[in-house]
């Protein structure tokens, strides 16, 4: 059997990295840890290839070459998913699809075969015997949420490393909070089920068996669900692993707020060589977060606690939303002076939508307020409900947020907010240099300090770096670079202001 791995293309996103990843010579942020974990549950005397359509384009070949073409997305790569199944029907192939994007939303595409949805521990097993057996289902789908302590180790051979920033692990699945926005719980549960020491360290030993020195983003939504284990067995486990490799990856990961609480978790995940944690922080507006039921957020200072994370060595990135029906009209000042207070240099700023399967979902339906499908991308203006707030007051007001948060001033200020209030870690993971570390450095120097808006601050900020903070200041150039990215982006969202349907779907 031939199968044929096709990663759809993300559009031009915060979490994309386009603009960035062009002075550093990388052609994609992540690789497709599904697709790859996929391929590693198929018998292995199947022959397998991958296209990554963000790293190179899919060619009628492959196409033809395949007896299946499997395919796996999120929400935000839709459209492009769409194009990859017209090719395959054109062609005449045979088309199987699994993954975020299908699992809540399977109904809106045409041209699948077959519909292996939920975690692949499930519900691939069935499909694999039916195939073999010439009955396969058009769709394969379970309740359960399986015991990831025997998925396999990815098959990392099908990719060509050297296109990413960025190498990925899964650690665990599920979140112990319900926040009403997020569709995490609908798609992995509320109980943390994670993978043993053993499965970790060996999924680390196949990466580094690659050839990969640098940054592995472990993915899961919340790696904190269950901080006695990471405590007692799987961040000593990683930091003994990294000690006998001469701590050859640097980590970062998403979290909730509450890692703020204990300082022998952060203190560990910096020993194990962590640099960088999402938070999800989303409103400063008390009532906002009770209404989104992020009770875990609430009752707390915020910049407090953000400020906890950065001072035990940790970059905090942040996630912000307005639009919720309990934000008043001064939310959007109020979202730019956190985020200047707060130092969370990556922001990323979000209208609020509601993923299908999720509780906000269903309420805005039973309310009728449901009036398009969600994009994925919640920077693109394109709602899809009514919002309390008058509409074009949320878009403008949201748009002055994006304006001024990404404006080079108040960038390049907040980044000097966070160093002050930053601890680099007494000990860091080597530095390994490659030659396109020196092209894209050359090439960040010409575009940040000549060439872009911003330039002056660039220099006012690398001076000062070296009189100041000059262990911060490789972070310091790496936060340049990613501002330099979500200003394009911000800038594009501004000039494509884009009107959401009025009628109710």
């Amino acid at each position: 059997m031939k199968i044929l791995f096709v990663y759809p293309q993300y559009p031009d996103t915060f979490w994309s990295f386009k603009h960035a990843l062009k002075l550093v010579s990388k052609k994609a942020a992540f690789p497709p840890l599904g697709l790859l974990t996929v391929a590693a549950m198929l018998p292995a005397d199947w022959e397998k290839r991958l296209v990554d359509l963000n790293v190179t384009p899919l060619i009628d070949a492959d196409i033809r070459w395949a007896d299946y073409v499997f395919v796996s997305a999120m929400v935000v790569q839709k459209e492009s998913a769409k194009e990859v199944f017209e090719r395959c029907r054109k062609l005449g192939a045979k088309v199987v699809a699994g993954g975020p994007l299908f699992t809540t939303g399977h109904d809106e595409f045409e041209g699948v075969d077959h519909f292996v949805l939920g975690e692949a521990e499930a519900t691939l097993a069935p499909f694999l015997k039916d195939l073999a057996e010439g009955r396969a289902k058009h769709i394969y789908t379970s309740g359960e949420r399986p015991d990831i302590s025997q998925t396999p180790v990815p098959l990392w051979s099908l990719l060509k490393m050297k296109n990413y920033t960025s190498m990925s692990l899964q650690y665990s699945r599920g979140c112990p909070f319900d926040c009403e926005f997020c569709d995490i719980v609908v798609l992995n549960g509320h109980m943390p089920r994670t993978k043993t020491r053993a499965q970790v360290t060996a999924e680390l030993d196949a990466i580094y068996e690659a050839g990969w020195r640098g940054s592995v983003f472990v993915v899961d939504d919340n790696f904190i669900g269950n901080k006695k284990k990471l405590k007692q067995e799987t961040l000593p486990a990683i930091i003994e692993w990294m000690r006998e490799k001469g701590q050859p990856f640097g980590f970062f990961t998403e979290a909730s707020i509450n890692l703020a609480d204990d300082e022998e978790l952060m203190d560990l995940m910096v020993e194990a060589g962590f640099s960088k944690v999402f938070v999800g922080i989303e409103t400063p507006v008390a009532e906002s977060l009770a209404e989104c039921n992020k009770m875990q957020n609430k009752g707390r200072d915020l910049v407090a606690s953000v400020k906890r994370i950065q001072n035990h060595c940790l970059e905090v990135m942040g996630g912000f939303i307005v639009g919720f029906d309990s934000d008043p009209l001064s939310i959007f000042k109020s979202q730019i002076n956190f985020i200047q207070k707060s130092g969370i240099v990556t922001a990323m700023v979000g209208l609020l939508h509601a993923p299908r399967g999720t509780r906000l979902y269903q309420r805005l339906k039973g309310e009728n307020r449901i009036v398009n499908s969600f994009t994925g991308d919640n920077m693109d203006c394109a709602l899809n409900f009514l919002p309390k707030m008058d509409r074009e007051t949320l878009i403008n007001g949201y748009q002055q947020i994006l304006h001024t948060i990404y404006s080079p001033k108040q960038f390049y200020e907040r980044i000097k907010i966070f160093l002050k209030e930053y601890r680099p870690p007494k000990r860091s993971a080597p530095i390994h240099v490659h030659a396109y570390h020196i092209r894209g450095a050359l090439r960040t120097i010409w575009t940040l300090g000549f060439q872009d808006k911003g330039r002056w601050y660039w220099w006012r900020l690398i001076f000062a770096g070296l009189l100041k903070y000059p262990r911060s200041l490789p972070m310091s150039v790496g936060l340049a670079i990613y501002g330099f990215h979500f200003r394009k982006v911000a800038e594009k969202y501004i000039k494509t202001h884009a009107r959401a349907p009025e009628h109710a779907a």
